[in-house]
């Protein structure tokens, strides 16, 4: 993971609000004739049929609903500019909004008193109440470099093979990652999930480490059988993976653990081993490829060029470190009937709240959806006061969406309220339904299976911007601040 530095506004936002009042009273005046009170109108039904949900980037509303009337009942402002949203053209399902649960991330949530974890993951994973409602998850297989050491689940001494994988067992998870993903699986039983590896077992590598490397072509089977019994391991102890990628940041030698897996290398492994048996073992979790950044769309698009390998494809993954969110739809375009997924994207301690809320929900929020991903997804969950766990030449810099500190304390930060925005309200199995995009605004839109829409609008200028909502042949006026996220549900 490489650090890089994004733009950021100052963000703000404004709320009007209407007071009204009236009295009256009267008295009889002797000598004089009684003079009735004066007929008081009946207050106007200000009741909302929209709901308005707010984050700004000072902070002055979190994740908050607002208490204004909001109702398509206005005329259009011809003076104001206009997203207009048509729910009767739709694009690509969702399947969900979440993030990574690293190892060190349940670590941590495992460590907190009972009643602080049980009311972390009901804020996180529930729907009830002022709940985010997440629910889509990736972990690792075997350790990540958010994990506190190197592990993968065939750990051998040097000069030892294990080609039959007698040695597997995914006991290095029993203690922090299953027991929390058991206690999210109460909250939320149909979240799904996907995992990832950051490297094969070093003996199957041609350097023999935990860092960099390629997987030798003698141990493609192997490796194979490796994702078949993690899958079925999982699934005994009452976890269904629903995808994973072959590897994590394929193209990235640099992380502790990682590996390097060139396109045609890919191709190949699943073509002639992962596919196929996949297929013989009766293993319905999908495949998706690359799981890297969007700057090199040739590598799904080789992959899937491949038709015998293609034909094992979901679909392909996406990060954001470099390359534009746009290299989505060139694979889209390509491959219409493959699914697009965006997997990860950190938020630095060296950034700031105001600048990592606008540049990722511009991006991601809504630059991922309205260029076809299926979900988006922040990396990390939560992290501690020190920034860890990390291995030895992990990421010493990434900010979880939680601090978990030593006292069973939790601190939100800002890819809690990044994904909060989209995931309370976006459930899985809706729609992305046109919307437009105006100058500085910048607006996403989806249709829940209940008929709820959901619109999500981020002001990317540096002045106060008001803007019609049309829908329906009927107008709502709001107002956003510079850089404020806010989302609509009706």
């Amino acid at each position: 993971m490489k650090i890089f530095v994004h733009p950021y506004f100052r963000l703000s936002s404004i709320l009007i609000f209407g007071v009204m009042c009236s009295c009256s009273c009267s008295k009889s005046i002797p000598g004089k004739p009684s003079v009735p009170p004066p007929v008081v109108k009946p207050p106007v039904n200000t009741a909302s049929t929209v709901q308005m949900w707010l984050t700004d980037g000072d902070k002055s509303n979190l994740f908050s609903k607002q208490n204004i009337a909001l109702n398509f009942d206005k005329t259009e402002n011809k003076n104001l500019p206009n997203i207009v949203v048509d729910s009767t053209q739709h694009y690509q399902s969702i399947d969900g909004f979440g993030y990574t649960l690293t190892g060190g991330s349940a670590f941590l949530l495992n460590s907190l008193d009972a009643q602080t974890q049980d009311k972390t993951l009901k804020d996180l994973f529930s729907t009830e109440n002022n709940s985010i409602g997440v629910s889509y998850l990736r972990i690792s297989i075997g350790s990540s470099d958010l994990d506190a050491n190197v592990f993968t689940y065939d750990d051998l001494t040097n000069g030892q093979i294990d080609v039959d994988l007698n040695s597997f067992s995914i006991a290095p998870d029993q203690q922090n990652l299953i027991p929390i993903l058991k206690k999210i699986l109460a909250i939320n039983p149909s979240i799904k999930i996907m995992a990832t590896p950051w490297s094969a077992p070093s003996w199957m590598k041609t350097n023999g480490s935990s860092k960099g490397g390629f997987l030798k072509q003698e141990y493609f089977a192997a490796y194979a059988n490796y994702f078949v019994k993690y899958i079925k391991a999982m699934k005994a102890a009452g976890i269904t993976i629903d995808a994973i990628t072959p590897q994590n940041e394929p193209l990235n030698p640099d992380n502790n653990p990682s590996m390097v897996m060139t396109a045609l290398d890919a191709a190949n492994f699943i073509k002639n081993n992962l596919g196929p048996t996949f297929k013989s073992k009766g293993v319905a979790t999908k495949i998706i490829v690359y799981d890297h950044n969007a700057d090199v769309p040739q590598y799904p698009l080789t992959i899937l060029a491949d038709a015998d390998a293609s034909k094992y494809v979901d679909g392909s993954a996406f990060h954001l470190y470099a390359g534009n969110i746009n290299s989505l739809s060139q694979v889209h375009n390509a491959y219409p009937d493959k699914n697009l997924y965006f997997t990860e994207q950190y938020t630095p301690i060296s950034g700031s709240f105001d600048g990592d809320l606008s540049w990722h929900t511009s991006n991601l929020i809504i630059g991922a959806t309205r260029n076809w991903s299926r979900n988006v997804l922040e990396w990390n969950l939560a992290s501690d006061q020190n920034l860890g766990p990390h291995t030895p030449g992990g990421c010493t810099t990434c900010l979880g969406a939680l601090t978990i500190g030593s006292s069973s304390s939790v601190i939100k930060n800002v890819s809690y309220y990044i994904i909060a925005q989209a995931s309370k309200f976006v459930r899985p199995g809706a729609s992305r339904i046109a919307s437009t995009s105006n100058g500085n605004l910048a607006s996403v839109a989806f249709k829940n299976t209940d008929g709820k829409k959901v619109l999500i609008v981020t002001n990317t200028g540096n002045a106060d911007q008001q803007f019609n909502v049309l829908f329906g042949g009927k107008a709502l006026q709001s107002t956003l601040r510079p850089g404020s996220v806010a989302t609509y549900v009706w």
